[in-house]
């Protein structure tokens, strides 16, 4: 069983269908579908070419999970190499660490041999000076770069996360997830991507949830954990789903703009969005037990109270 974020074509998601079908480890498959996305120049949202932050750094983070003990790595903030799924997948095997960030990230990378890069292409290069230049910011003249992120937030880019859940042969469940985050993000700025509980959660005895799109929602809500949590009380997956993005409409200041994907150990799965109605919700690739091949589907856009 595989459940993915973004496209079949030219995508990892034909790759790590193909692995799952030779016999591979659900997290090995997904660690080498999700390279293929982040090494993607067509994706703007994941590895190289991903949108930079606010002075025109890319940062990328990512994050893995085991279902079979819940064993985890993660990076956030790191700088200057092609594959962060990797260095994650390297964290969980190699360090009695979860998550490192920023130059730690950066120097454990260069310890393992990780492939450098840089992942700043000219074309968002262009893009990151047209942002400056719309909203009137210079980085050298020591502007107020707290005023620049704020009002020049576009919700159209916050999301792009790329997400994989499977199920191997074996019955094992694992997850893993990429991004580079937020356009014109604040330098430093973790969304939930890395963040084991709230942007990804796996747990063979049950399922496993990841997120996509406003990574602040979903820490706040450990929007993942959850999911996991109501699939262990007895609830359905799609329950389970509902359940937990119901519970975001308590939050101050809620905004929509969140999509759930979500699995259980029985080949089931359930993916939903929080959109305004002027919005596509966002369609996902899902292969189940028995189907020959992934195939596009659409999400579940629920209207909260």
């Amino acid at each position: 069983m595989i459940l993915v974020a973004g496209d079949f074509e030219n995508s990892g998601t034909a790759l790590t269908w193909r692995l799952l079908q030779a016999g591979k480890s659900a997290l090995e498959a997904l660690e080498q579908g999700i390279r293929a996305v982040e090494a993607n120049l067509a994706d703007w949202s994941v590895g190289v070419g991903g949108f930079p932050n606010a002075l025109g750094v890319v940062e990328v983070d990512a994050g893995v999970m085991d279902g079979r003990d819940r064993s985890s790595g993660a990076v956030g903030a790191l700088t200057g190499f092609i594959h962060p799924v990797s260095v994650a997948y390297a964290v969980r095997e190699r360090l009695p660490h979860v998550l490192l960030v920023g130059a730690g990230a950066a120097r454990f990378a260069a310890e393992i041999g990780a492939e450098r890069g840089e992942l700043l292409t000219d074309a968002m290069r262009d893009k990151w000076i047209a942002w400056c230049a719309e909203h009137n910011f210079d980085p050298q003249r020591g502007d107020n770069l707290i005023d620049a992120v704020y009002h020049g937030r576009d919700p159209r880019k916050s999301g792009g996360t790329t997400v994989y859940l499977a199920q191997d042969a074996n019955g094992d469940i694992a997850v893993a997830t990429s991004t580079s985050g937020w356009a014109w993000k604040y330098p430093g700025r973790l969304g939930d991507t890395p963040i084991a509980g709230a942007g990804f959660y796996a747990d063979n005895r049950y399922g496993a949830a990841a997120c996509t799109g406003m990574g602040e929602i979903a820490i706040r809500s450990g929007l993942a954990r959850a999911v996991v949590a109501y699939l262990q009380m007895g609830q359905s997956v799609e329950e389970a789903a509902r359940t937990a993005m119901a519970d975001l409409s308590y939050l101050r200041d809620f905004t929509k703009g969140i999509t759930l994907y979500a699995i259980d150990n029985r080949g089931q799965h359930f993916v939903s969005s929080l959109f305004t109605k002027d919005y596509a919700p966002p369609h996902y690739y899902a292969a189940l037990p028995g189907e020959d091949l992934p195939t596009r589907r659409e999400s579940v856009n629920l209207e909260l109270n």
